[in-house]
């Protein structure tokens, strides 16, 4: 079904309106899109989820190539849940305050998406010697599962631009890296009895709070080092270590006979999951004695790097806002990394706006932030050989 064109505030207005927060299916928007490009001579993928309710999207204008050349705009289609206080109109109706659009994801990050598919859809392929391309993905904002998807499928069906702008809420100030984000959960289990029959059972949650306390150590420990790029990250310098859930018990007159400790970690550029893994392991092990427990991976969105003599990472440092090289959150360039794609992160947007009630985008960002990625365009899909 043919979609009538529309301006880049009424195209944000209606992705805004798709309710695609993380636990619900994504299909919606993504069959929106692929109606609005569908006269665009664009050659669109859409890549399930292993369960179907999801997909990423991929599309491409212009002539394919083989040696990496062109550009992607790579976004996430899901928001996080808008149950804050504070909304001052529906989260899923775009309003216009003032001199910014307020609705859940205008930052983060529907209004790079909207720029991004207009701008595609007003290209003339034929205008084209390198493609320009678009990949949204599913599920970012609950551990870039849609990235990690992609990667694990071995990538898209069409090999696209290796340079890839990441159209995270920025300031429209470009980063070059990030940490990653690594959720482990912690099991120790017990045998039940009647609390007036200790001696018949045995307590997963005494040592599961032994296990915490060693826990908090290592995170002190890792407070005192400074790894490699520790300069990129001056406000936080070091791996952070949070223990943020811990659940045992079914009521106070049984001995427990389970207990989950859930805790994240900001790991460097270049550390690997599974070591970190290891220096938990030891802790827990050390502070839990012979208690059966079980360890295991939740959730991975790996750091991310891209090299400062990159020559995207010059245009943009050159054409944009200076400021951090780093964001303080993950991305799906994480995962894309291990597909070889080169990764700047920048956007429209500020991060502090995101994920809070009344969440919005500058009207002076969007229009910036469109300008840029035309010349962008211009730049990398418009090469001669």
């Amino acid at each position: 079904m043919r979609v009538p064109r529309l301006t880049d505030i009424e195209l944000l207005t209606r992705l805004v309106a798709f309710d695609t927060t993380s636990s619900n299916s994504n299909l919606p928007l993504v069959d929106f899109l692929c109606d609005y490009l569908d006269d665009t001579r664009a050659r669109i993928h859409r890549l399930r989820s292993e369960d179907g309710s999801k997909a990423n999207l991929a599309v491409a204008v212009g002539p394919p190539t083989e040696d990496g050349g062109g550009l992607t705009l790579c976004g996430h289609t899901d928001v996080v849940p808008a149950v804050e206080p504070g909304w001052e109109s529906d989260p899923f109706e775009a309003v216009r305050r003032d001199d910014t659009i307020a609705g859940r994801g205008t930052a983060d990050m529907k209004g790079f998406l909207a720029l991004a598919v207009q701008i595609l859809s007003e290209v003339d392929p034929q205008t084209l010697d390198r493609p320009l391309a678009l990949l949204f993905t599913y599920d970012e904002e609950v551990g870039t599962r849609g990235a990690r998807h992609l990667v694990e499928a071995g990538g898209p069906p069409e090999p696209l631009p290796r340079r890839t702008i990441i159209g995270e809420p920025t300031s429209l100030s470009p980063a070059r890296l990030h940490k990653g984000h690594l959720r482990v959960r912690i099991v120790v289990e017990g045998k039940a009895a009647h609390s007036g029959l200790p001696h018949l059972g045995r307590s997963a949650i005494e040592p599961a709070a032994r296990a915490v306390l060693a826990l908090e150590d290592l995170r002190r420990a890792l407070e005192a080092e400074r790894p490699k790029y520790a300069d990129a990250f001056r406000q936080v310098p070091f791996v952070t270590l949070n223990v943020g859930r811990i659940a045992g018990g079914i009521a106070a007159n049984v001995v427990p006979d389970r207990c989950e400790i859930e805790l994240g970690a900001r790991l460097f550029p270049g550390m690997e999951a599974r070591d970190f893994v290891d220096r938990v392991r030891e802790a827990v092990e050390g502070a839990a004695g012979s208690s059966p427990r079980t360890l295991e991976i939740v959730a991975e969105s790996p750091p991310a790097l891209l090299d400062e003599e990159s020559d995207l990472w010059s245009w943009f440092s050159e054409e944009t806002l200076p400021g951090p090289v780093s964001v303080p959150f993950a991305t799906d360039a994480g995962w894309l990394q291990r597909l070889d794609f080169d990764c700047v992160i920048w956007g429209p947007g500020s991060i502090e706006a995101a994920h809070r009630a009344n969440e919005f985008v500058p009207l002076a960002d969007l229009a910036r932030a469109r300008a840029i990625l035309v010349r962008a365009v211009d730049r990398w899909c418009r090469m001669t050989p």
